[in-house]
């Protein structure tokens, strides 16, 4: 591993790289924080896919990619004459010490969960932070990864069950009001209670110690990997998928579970 001076050589050679491209590079100097948004939405998914797929060759470069972006948008701040690399890192820098008062202060944290919840806390004080405890989650965020960090929040204030088995009957109770609405075959009704029921399993993930959004991708890979296999073993016989009966649909897909547990 490279010891801390060859780090700092190495990020400052990539601030002397991007001041060569945007100074020379056509591509490079058009472009905008407009511009280049849309592509780090793109990179931080293919960061993700990395980290899913844990492959560190991907990983690397995905993490490069993603610090490009990082840099570029602090390039272009400093053109502006708003900020630039520096304060970015101080700016963090200074934060993360702000909220770490359990190690750069007097403050007692002594679990990840008091980290947590101390963490909340301090970001409702700190200067130019969160005015209301919600409001630091972005809009944008997807829905799951969205329930997912509300009910975080919500719960390092102390709006939370005493026991985490209590949020079953939480998850029964919407079942039961989704049944209802299912019953009477009100459409805008099943809509909000499937939410309220989807919004409480989120609630349950957290508290059993599980990310929602880790836990259904893997389920996603695990269906992507046994359609896959049941549509090329179908394919092997000349058919495509739709050709097959509901049964035989089956027992492929029981063969798919078969070929995974046996990591083929």
């Amino acid at each position: 591993m490279n010891n801390k001076a060859n780090k700092v050589d190495a990020f400052a050679r990539l601030l002397d790289v991007l001041d060569m491209l945007r100074t020379h590079c056509p591509w490079d100097k058009k472009q905008t924080n407009a511009s280049l948004r849309t592509n780090t939405i793109e990179e931080v998914h293919e960061l993700s896919e990395a980290l899913l797929s844990d492959n560190t060759t991907e990983e690397k470069k995905e993490l490069g990619d993603v610090l490009l972006h990082i840099v570029f948008y602090a390039k272009i701040a400093e053109e502006q004459g708003k900020f630039d690399i520096a304060d970015v890192c101080n700016t963090l820098c200074n934060k993360l010490i702000f909220r770490h008062p359990h190690i750069y202060g007097n403050a007692q944290a002594d679990s990840a969960e008091a980290v947590v919840n101390q963490w909340e806390r301090v970001k409702q004080v700190e200067k130019g932070g969160n005015k209301t405890l919600l409001s630091g989650v972005p809009s944008s965020l997807p829905s799951l990864v969205k329930a997912y960090r509300i009910s975080e929040k919500a719960a390092a204030v102390g709006f939370d069950w005493k026991e985490r088995s209590e949020v079953w009957q939480k998850v029964a109770e919407e079942r039961t009001e989704l049944d209802q609405a299912i019953a009477q075959n009100d459409t805008d009704a099943m809509e909000a209670e499937m939410g309220d029921l989807l919004f409480a399993i989120v609630n349950a993930a957290r508290l059993y110690g599980i990310n929602p959004d880790t836990a259904l991708e893997r389920t996603n890979r695990k269906f992507t990997y046994r359609i896959g296999f049941a549509e090329e073993k179908a394919r092997q016989k000349g058919l495509n998928l739709s050709d097959l009966t509901l049964d035989e649909m089956e027992m492929l897909w029981q063969e798919a579970k078969k070929s995974e547990k046996n990591g083929n």
